[in-house]
């Protein structure tokens, strides 16, 4: 019974956390509208591959994590930059020429396990996404971590990272099929903002933690 309640447990909030438009979510669709379901699915998998390990470490050193407050202000400031890059990137894309974009086409359609693999390995976000959920969880007795009961929690929460990331790529694929808006204004336009806004929200979060309470205001 204790290893269905962490399946669960582990599936619901990985899905909901993986729902929101993120990079990892949106190079998704950019995978799956060119070279289709497989090469989705293995981008996906890489992904996986990494949270699997991220989840487990912050089961075990949830705490420790928690009390290093020099790692922590690092992936905060990290974070910042880490969007800002990624608005670029997308804005410059979307105004390469065809034959950079045939390279990048070629180096997605041979290796979307290590583009997944790659891009959530400089995810540092979910650190503390997944330290604050897994000491939450623990502490309201929510899972159980004993023995190997943390296993079926790890793999609850693989599953739902997995079906939530799958859905909204498909939503967003059937978006953009039924809208010329999408095609013309969403890569070049509305991502870079999107990311941009984040940066933005993220500054203003590092200000508040560090910089608010010591100025006094």
């Amino acid at each position: 019974m204790s290893a269905l309640k962490n399946i669960f447990v582990g599936l619901l909030v990985s899905f909901i956390g993986s729902i929101p438009l993120g990079y990892l979510n949106i190079i998704g669709f950019e995978i799956y509208s060119k070279f289709g379901i497989k090469s989705l699915i293995f981008y996906l998998l890489g992904v996986i591959s990494v949270e699997v390990f991220v989840i487990y470490f912050t089961l075990i050193f949830a705490e420790k994590l928690v009390s290093n407050k020099k790692l922590m202000k690092a992936i905060d400031y990290f974070a910042i930059v880490f969007l800002f890059v990624l608005a670029y990137s997308f804005y410059a894309r979307a105004n390469q020429t065809s034959g950079s974009q045939n390279d990048l086409e070629k180096y997605i359609m041979y290796s979307p396990y290590l583009i997944g693999l790659l891009l959530n390995c400089v995810n540092f976000l979910q650190f503390p996404f997944w330290t604050g959920w897994n000491l939450y969880l623990m502490n309201g007795n929510y899972i159980e971590v004993e023995n190997k009961l943390k296993y079926f929690y790890v793999a609850g929460t693989a599953t739902g990272t997995f079906l939530g990331m799958l859905i909204l790529v498909l939503i967003l694929n059937n978006l953009s099929q039924n809208t010329t808006f999408f095609s013309q204004y969403v890569i070049p336009v509305i991502i870079p903002l999107f990311f941009i806004v984040l940066a933005f929200i993220q500054m203003y979060k590092v200000y508040r933690k560090y910089f608010k309470v010591k100025g006094g205001i």
